[in-house]
């Protein structure tokens, strides 16, 4: 019986899968960003001239498969084929099993161009570019044509019986969701129409921003019809990303509500769930070669197995995939790294899409995917986003390194300090700062002479590391510091503020803050066929769109709430204020409020403010005032037990105050149904600082969009405070209190950052009752 269609592969595909072999080897050799690959290929490109082709696309049918793929480049007159790789540092450290893989890339190509133009032969060149001196190291051969094909056709044999597997993989996983049902007799109120919406955004192929809240099942709300569309409308894969762990739980056990885990026979779905390399590695401090770790040797040549075995299994999440590991003695890590090639849906941080060397973004763009992306809690995404896309050195740590660096790093190191002292000069620092008042300068561009320091110290770190890769994690940690602060100081921009900060003598910190993440984000919400963003705070649209720079198209929706404006008490006390100065004067009527509130229901509450130091002021002064109702106290630094402690104290027959940060660990992504907690107060806008940092935010926002001081601080409190409020109201027969505490709540201009839901809060001050309205 014929295949229904030709199977298809591409040349990168086919030799990832028959080339490989051999150990794995990451011996502190960055590869340059996917960007630098690209720069390139066009420099080699622009030395060739005239009568170079680049991206010459070639395709052949071969032993039952459709081979394709696009040749990096090919000199007609010489008629020599390149095949173009990027690196960093010595090209004798190149991993052999790397090398070995590129060689095969190229002859595959080789053998599709002969066929192509009818050649009988071709000359082959590899060629390696080293990023940091634009150095070129070639290795060439010379190949005929029945060789060429010969090989690729037994290529093309050992992955047909693989292909087939995937083929008929894709076909039952395509037939299963067309059939596949909700998990429940009903969709939630709201739940319904946040699927139809989603839906929609996967038929469109464009970007939906779904406000909705929380309560109403927003992980099956969107997975479910996500997966409905992955058929009908031709998706590849999809990807589910959240900010942190109990996210990915989440979407786990939703999964397994549709049917997904193998233990309920139900759909022939592959899915896999990514971990951070600091949590799945089995060998911590040990580096990721066969020579360091036993999990590295033979990696690739038991591959093939481990693959086989993993794709049968399906579901792959943290512990199957380690169990897997295990049994076949692989890395864990690498291996959840290779399956994403081969699942359906991956569950995973939301690095793995919008960082720079994101895992996910890349494999879309090679293998030509059509990925759906959905994204938990996206209000977070912005500052996410601004944290992957900045970075900072500190030259305190540049002198301590030097002190006991191997001889080749003294003088790179040395010539970078030098460097770094006549931008201090020159920046006016040289007699600034002082104890707790570090002088700070803004700087529109940076020295080529200190780029070039940097890169030089990059380049001698790249080879010592190389050739000794025990000297220690800090001088990694300094190379991956240093290569992407290269490589975000290439794109300096308004969408980025280049600080110069002098901490005390001799101690200089320089530092790249991105301040206006759209422009590194709107080229990966380009590469993805829909994304569905969904948060319960994720407004105001124009403020997403902005900041995240998302395509022209893209929706706005806000599913309507199951909750009653009657299950939640809001009121505003106009008469106190949260202000700095006014912070001494806040803390009697603040502690009568929440007493005041306790005597009436008695229950649990949690009481947010802006600050460690405006937290303790508060408990100490309600601890003396009622040493009669329970309080404990969110502390700096907590460790995952003591969190775990802070929360079990809300039980559903007991009742206290806990006291917390807003927008700390208790400020979102908590659930305390019920009983559990009863109301909330919140005393502060959650206005971030007016630093520098912030002020010069406010600035290029207002310069760009004309709403500094809203983007900047109004916007962001307001998603702070109404996440705290939110964790009151979780199911439609939960009731309780929020009191929000500070005159400025009252505001028009504030106000309207409330949920509609909630109605019209009650302004009142205290009175002799503590609730006399104004």
């Amino acid at each position: 019986m014929s295949d229904p269609q030709p199977l298809r592969v591409g040349v990168r595909t086919l030799c990832d899968v028959t080339a490989r072999e051999g150990d794995l080897d990451h011996r502190f050799t960055p590869s340059p960003s996917a960007r630098e690959g690209i720069d390139g290929q066009r420099e080699i490109a622009r030395r060739r001239g005239a009568d170079y082709l680049t991206e010459v696309a070639l395709a052949g049918e071969v032993a039952g498969l459709v081979v394709r793929g696009r040749a990096d480049g090919y000199d007609r007159v010489a008629n020599r084929l390149e095949e173009i790789k990027t690196h960093r540092g010595d090209i004798a450290r190149l991993a052999s099993n790397q090398r070995a893989l590129h060689r095969a890339q190229l002859r595959c190509y080789g053998a599709l161009l002969c066929a192509e133009r009818h050649l009988e032969s071709v000359e082959l060149t590899l060629v390696y570019l080293e990023v940091g001196s634009g150095r070129e190291t070639r290795f060439s051969e010379h190949a005929t044509a029945d060789a060429l094909w010969q090989e690729l056709a037994e290529r093309c044999r050992c992955y047909r019986a693989w292909a087939k597997r995937e083929a008929q993989h894709r076909r039952q996983r395509d037939a299963a969701l067309c059939e596949i049902g909700f998990p429940f007799a009903d969709f939630r109120p709201g739940q319904r129409h946040l699927a139809e919406e989603s839906y929609k955004a996967a038929a469109t192929g464009r970007v939906l921003m779904a406000q909705a809240p929380t309560g109403i099942g927003k992980t099956l709300g969107t997975l479910f019809p996500l997966l409905k569309a992955m058929p009908r409308h031709g998706l590849d894969r999809l990807a589910y990303l959240t900010m942190k762990t109990p996210g990915r739980r989440l979407a786990l056990e939703a999964l397994t509500r549709l049917g997904a885990h193998p233990k309920q026979d139900g759909l022939a779905l592959r899915v896999l769930e990514l971990t951070a390399r600091e949590k799945a590695c089995e060998y911590p401090g040990r580096a990721c070669h066969g020579e360091a770790c036993p999990l590295a040797a033979g990696f690739y040549d038991r591959l093939p197995a481990v693959r086989e075995a993993a794709a049968e299994r399906r579901w792959l999440d943290r512990e199957s995939l380690r169990e897997l590991a295990v049994e076949h003695e692989v890395c864990p890590y690498y291996l959840g790294q290779e399956m994403a090639r081969w699942s359906d849906v991956v569950v995973g941080d939301v690095n793995h899409w919008f960082d720079d060397h994101a895992l996910l973004h890349g494999l879309a763009r090679e293998q030509g995917w059509r990925v759906g992306v959905l994204v938990d809690e996206a209000h977070n995404l912005i500052a996410r986003a601004r944290g992957m896309y900045s970075v900072s050195l500190a030259q305190r740590d540049l002198g301590r390194l030097k002190r006991s660096a191997p001889e080749r790093l003294k003088a790179p190191l040395g010539r970078l300090q030098r460097q770094w002292q006549v931008l201090v000069r020159e920046a006016g620092l040289g007699k600034g700062g002082g104890p707790g008042r570090p002088a700070v300068r803004h700087l529109e561009t940076l020295p080529p002479s200190l780029l070039g320091s940097l890169q030089a110290l990059a380049s001698a770190l790249a080879e010592a590391l190389g050739e000794h890769p025990a000297l220690g994690a800090e001088w990694q940690e300094l190379l991956f510091e240093s290569l992407a602060f290269l490589r975000l100081a290439e794109r300096l921009g308004d969408h980025t503020l280049c600080e110069l900060t002098r901490e005390g003598r001799g101690r200089a910190r320089l530092a790249l803050h991105n301040l206006i993440p759209a422009d590194f984000l709107a080229a990966r919400f380009a590469a993805a066929h829909c994304v569905v963003l969904f948060s319960a705070t994720l407004g105001p649209a124009d403020y997403q769109r902005d900041l995240l720079g998302l395509p022209k198209g893209s929706v706005w929706r806000e599913v309507p709430s199951p909750f009653a404006a009657s299950q939640l008490e809001v009121s505003v006390r106009a008469d106190i204020s949260t202000r700095l100065r006014d912070r001494g004067a806040s803390l009697a009527p603040i502690v009568a409020e929440i007493a005041a509130q306790h005597a009436r229901r008695p229950g649990h509450y949690l009481a947010f403010f802006s600050s460690f130091a405006y937290l303790e002021a508060v408990f100490a002064h309600f601890v003396a005032c009622h040493p009669q109702i329970p309080a404990w106290a969110q502390e700096r630094r907590m460790s995952e037990a003591a969190r775990d402690a802070f929360l079990s104290r809300f039980t559903a027959d007991g009742h206290g105050i806990g006291f917390a940060v807003l927008g700390g660990a208790f400020g979102e992504g908590i659930d305390l149904p019920g009983e559990r907690l009863v109301g909330a107060f919140v005393a502060t806008l959650g206005l971030p600082p007016a630093d520098p940092i912030n002020e010069a935010l406010r600035t290029r926002l207002q310069a760009r969009y004309g709403r500094g001081d809203e983007y900047a601080y109004r916007v962001p409190g307001m998603v702070k405070v109404v996440q705290a409020a939110g964790r009151v109201i979780r199911d439609p027969a939960d009731s309780g209190t929020v009191v929000l505490m500070d005159d400025r709540f009252a505001r028009n201009e504030v106000r309207q950052h409330l949920p509609r839901w909630w109605g019209e809060p009650l302004v009142r001050t205290a009175g002799p009752t503590g609730h006399a309205p104004t």
